[in-house]
């Protein structure tokens, strides 16, 4: 359901992200399949509105400055280069080089998407067009996207962006529950190359006892599910459920035991209490009742009876 959601809402945003400038520090190193403007005031016929690509051996023609090999040129040693050749025919040319969009370059997907690996891209990306690329999100998949990028890019335009000590690189999270329900592309950053882009496995709660259906239940999306979410998930309760001595059972940090949470969901069920949060590995816990249990088997054999007297008194 997460990747169908993310998939469908890549299409409503990628072209607005295509359109959008990329950026670019001052010592990208440009290569074969990257494009760039070239702003020359005194030759603006010969280059404005124009996009230049450099071809697989990481050559480019240009007006009056002619072929240039500009593969291993940052931005700026290409503005010199430019330079330097229009002086034959201008005093003091002003050059600007701006690119415009990277060639094939390396982005890591990694964790609980379908298809996870080192992904060759193209022109820019967004953070929806990589993970699709890596296939979408696995069904484990859980509530956080984590981003790394290399400080040559500057820090990653997210409120959670964090710069390590060393100032090397930069860190940063974006809820997929966010991401999926965005209004506005804010989320859907662009990808440059060299990012780290990881995504969480689900964390896991658990109901056992007297429910219909025990077992784990994936938070995916979500980093809490309340009692009454997951008594929902597990499909109700059994008719023999002391539903008013449920418990959380916890883990204690820096401990293999568990601390009791005692649930009553009971007055939950009656809309009179409050509901309670489970966390990963929660366990939520029902008991079920003796006298209770006693006097259904013996409703069921009556029941039974009952009804094999009224299916044949016909």
């Amino acid at each position: 359901m997460q990747f169908k959601l993310l998939t469908a809402f890549i299409l409503s945003v990628s072209a607005a992200a295509q359109q959008a400038p990329a950026p670019q520090p001052a010592d990208y190193v440009l290569g074969p399949g990257d494009q760039f403007s070239v702003t020359v005031p005194d030759l603006d016929a010969q280059f404005t509105d124009k996009i230049f690509r450099l071809d697989m051996s990481g050559d480019v023609s240009l007006p009056f400055a002619g072929r240039i090999h500009a593969a291993g040129f940052s931005t700026a040693g290409l503005e010199s280069e430019i330079r330097a050749r229009l002086a034959r025919f201008l005093k003091d040319p002003e050059v600007v080089v701006s690119l415009s969009a990277f060639g094939s370059q390396s982005v890591s997907i990694l964790g609980a998407v379908n298809t996870p690996g080192i992904r060759q891209i193209e022109g820019r990306k967004s953070l929806f067009e990589v993970l699709s690329l890596a296939g979408g999100l696995r069904l484990d998949a859980g509530y956080l996207i984590r981003i790394r990028r290399d400080m040559q890019w500057g820090a990653i335009p997210l409120p959670s962006a964090q710069i390590d000590p060393t100032d090397r690189y930069c860190t940063a999270s974006v809820r997929v529950k966010d991401l999926i329900n965005a209004i506005d592309s804010a989320d859907n950053i662009a990808i440059m190359p060299g990012d780290s882009i990881s995504v969480s496995k689900a964390d896991v709660v658990y109901a056992v006892g007297n429910v219909t259906k025990s077992g784990g239940f994936l938070l995916n999306e979500h980093e809490t599910l309340s009692a009454l979410q997951v008594l929902s998930l597990a499909e109700g309760l059994q008719r023999t459920a002391a539903s008013d001595k449920a418990k959380i059972l916890r883990m204690v940090d820096g401990s293999p035991d568990r601390v009791e949470i005692p649930v009553n969901l009971k007055v939950m069920l009656a809309g009179k209490g409050m509901d309670v949060q489970l966390r990963s590995g929660d366990i939520l816990f029902v008991p079920g009742s003796g006298s209770k249990a006693a006097a259904y088997k013996t409703l069921d054999m009556i029941t039974g009876m009952a009804g094999t007297a009224l299916i044949y008194s016909h």
